[in-house]
């Protein structure tokens, strides 16, 4: 695999700015008021792409799953939430039309055959591969078959479980792979993020890399970016007060934002640059320091000359000076 891959246009991988994931989940709760202004919250913090959860509830899920009891405002069983959480093609395709008008890619994580098939319908960008379904070889075959970039999170995985999902994504060869590490607690405890693993990944398959956070926080995933992590992703809500499992590992708006932000500037911060080109800063401050010695030598040489003891004429930094990029000044 290649250390790069393309995402709407988009080169991702080393050396590229990290791309940035809004990960809705369920926090829209069936709602499509939420959802939309979710989307807005992601595009106003900065983030490159929005991601959505689809099932086909019938076949994720068993019968006696779906009719146990989990009373509630959706209804009285397990099913009823299950179905109220699920969007039909016709609202993923407003939703991946509104993305794109903010200048956003969007996807999804398909949990069986069926919610492949709707999104290869809607002609996604990429796709995503969520930790639960890394052992599901059909599934894995069938995203890695569509032509688009699969990523692929890694949480609960051992280490034959992802060599195999790799071996299963690799033969169907897809226009590239990415795996990021995840910790599938949620919310996950910071002892229990090791991001390190991540230039495990790295190494061991060659290919882009990057971090699905559940922590409560911004600095995990801030740190996994200084790491190395080409993307980022993250669950996102209005409100973690409002009712959903997710919530507690996810973002408000304002967690978001800071987050988004942070990014950046540790990639400004971490850019190698060249050791042989002065940045604007760089000139700026030589030019000061050379006025400022200028003056300097020009008092000294003044203040000889009243006390009647000129002294040896002194070298002014524009013909020789500490730095040799002062004569330039």
């Amino acid at each position: 695999m290649t250390a790069t891959i393309t995402i709407a246009g988009r080169t991702v991988g080393e050396g590229q700015p990290c791309f940035v994931i809004g990960e809705l989940g369920i926090n829209h709760q069936g709602d499509t008021g939420i959802l939309r202004r979710m989307v807005q919250v992601c595009d106003e913090a900065g983030c490159d792409a929005v991601k959505t959860q689809k099932r086909t509830v019938d076949v994720v899920y068993t019968a006696e799953e779906l009719a146990q009891p989990r009373p509630g405002p959706w209804g009285a069983t397990n099913g009823d939430l299950k179905r109220l959480l699920e969007f039909d093609r016709v609202t993923l395709a407003g939703l991946q039309g509104q993305a794109h008008a903010l200048g956003m890619t969007w996807s999804a994580s398909p949990w069986d055959l069926e919610s492949v098939a709707v999104l290869a319908s809607l002609d996604v960008e990429w796709v995503k591969v969520a930790s639960a379904s890394i052992t599901d070889e059909p599934l894995v075959r069938a995203c890695s078959s569509m032509g688009v970039p699969v990523i692929m999170s890694t949480g609960m995985s051992t280490t034959a479980e992802i060599d195999q999902a790799v071996e299963w994504c690799v033969s169907q060869n897809p226009p590239g792979m990415a795996l990021l590490h995840t910790c599938s607690a949620y919310p996950s405890e910071d002892a229990d993020l090791h991001l390190g693993r991540m230039a495990w990944l790295r190494e061991r398959y060659g290919c882009v890399v990057g971090y699905s956070g559940h922590e409560r926080g911004v600095l995990p995933s801030v740190e996994a970016v200084r790491l190395g992590a080409s993307i980022v992703e993250r669950h996102v809500t209005l409100d973690r007060s409002m009712w959903g499992s997710d919530q507690a590992a996810s973002l408000e708006p304002p967690g978001l934002r800071i987050l988004v932000r942070a990014i950046r500037e540790v990639e400004a911060i971490t850019a190698a640059g060249h050791a042989d080109r002065d940045t604007a800063s760089d000139a700026v401050a030589i030019a000061e320091v050379a006025e400022v010695m200028r003056k300097q030598a020009r008092n000294r040489a003044l203040a000889r000359t009243a006390l009647g003891t000129p002294g040896p004429r002194e070298v002014l930094p524009s013909e020789q000076g500490p730095r040799a990029k002062l004569r330039k000044t």
